[in-house]
């Protein structure tokens, strides 16, 4: 065992950071500035951890904006060598846009655990909970939507009707609503945050039966540690959405038909997955500031256990003239 017991408590002071600094920028619509105070809190807090981790898959293949956080970047001041993946802001068009659901989100295992993507920048994904893990096959993922929602309402005794299906609202994914419709499940439409989203299908009894769609494959690496620990099931395919991007996968040898499960991505249970939330949402509660205080609220989730920790925290801003001007900074 490389990974103590307690590296979720940790790992999490890294998303409470990114949390913290990125809810100062909720509605105010300036995208740059709450992913650089994110990415600033949250480097500035993994380089204090004790690990030897370094970033399997960064934001610089989808990010038009410079990141901090790439692939390949050393993290922790030293301790077990460790694979890392992080999102200082999943549902950053949220945050600027001062709505629902942006959390920020990181996740380790042991050095080599994690596969990367890159430079791959998107897959298709389906994601459900341990409800429905062992009827989920790798025809799910290119099947009709009807055929695979048919299959997952059949296998939690619902009717079709009664199924919840979180898609990402991009045009891309016009057909696939269409047919989620026709065939009578209801549809969650986001506008942003599918590790959220794949948090959300993944939790048995929540208000999400299945996540479907093409999202960040970055994201995709990150959910996996997360439905994996939760003890869901997800298929994943790289799905690339520009000349480009199938070029650059081309040349890097990845197969863009094989059929991806949480055990290809993440080839162990020794992994910690942790999110705070930044805004309001379905997973967890927004930032809340009180001049020289703010309250957080996160989940740690821990494989080899199966442990959910939910964990409300209250944080003393040390320099309260500082909090003070970061504040009016924004403004």
């Amino acid at each position: 065992m490389l990974l103590s017991r307690n590296t979720g408590l940790d790992l999490v002071r890294a998303t409470e950071a990114a949390a913290i600094s990125a809810g100062r920028w909720m509605g105010l619509g300036r995208r740059d500035e709450a992913n650089d105070a994110a990415e600033q809190a949250m480097a500035a807090t993994l380089d204090l951890l004790d690990i030897d981790g370094h970033i399997v898959i960064g934001e610089e293949a989808r990010s038009k904006a410079k990141s901090g956080l790439v692939s390949g970047r050393r993290v922790g001041r030293g301790g077990p060598p460790v694979d890392v993946v992080v999102d200082p802001v999943d549902g950053l068009r949220l945050l600027v846009q001062g709505r629902s659901g942006a959390i920020s989100v990181a996740a380790v295992a042991p050095r080599g655990a994690l596969w990367s993507p890159a430079p791959a920048a998107y897959m298709d994904k389906l994601v459900v909970s341990r409800e429905t893990a062992h009827a989920l096959v790798p025809e799910c993922l290119g099947a009709p939507a009807g055929w695979t929602l048919a299959l997952i309402a059949r296998t939690l005794g619902k009717e079709i009707r009664d199924l919840v299906v979180f898609v990402l609202d991009r045009p891309r994914h016009t057909d696939l609503v269409n047919e989620i419709r026709a065939a009578g499940a209801r549809v969650m439409l986001a506008d942003d945050g599918d590790i959220a989203g794949a948090v959300l299908a993944a939790m048995p009894g929540g208000p999400v039966d299945l996540l479907m769609g093409i999202g960040g494959a970055a994201e995709g690496i990150i959910a996996a540690c997360a439905v994996r620990s939760l003890g869901g099931a997800m298929l994943a395919r790289l799905a690339p959405q520009s000349a480009a991007e199938r070029e650059a996968v081309e040349r890097s040898g990845l197969d863009m038909r094989r059929v991806l499960t949480c055990e290809d991505m993440v080839a162990t249970n020794e992994v910690f997955f942790v999110a705070t939330g930044i805004t309001d949402g379905l997973l967890l509660h927004g930032v809340r500031y009180q001049r020289d205080r703010a309250e957080t609220n996160s989940l740690i989730l821990r494989c080899e256990t199966r442990t959910r920790r939910i964990i409300h925290a209250e944080h003393l801003l040390h320099d309260v003239h500082a909090v003070v001007g970061k504040e009016r900074e924004p403004r």
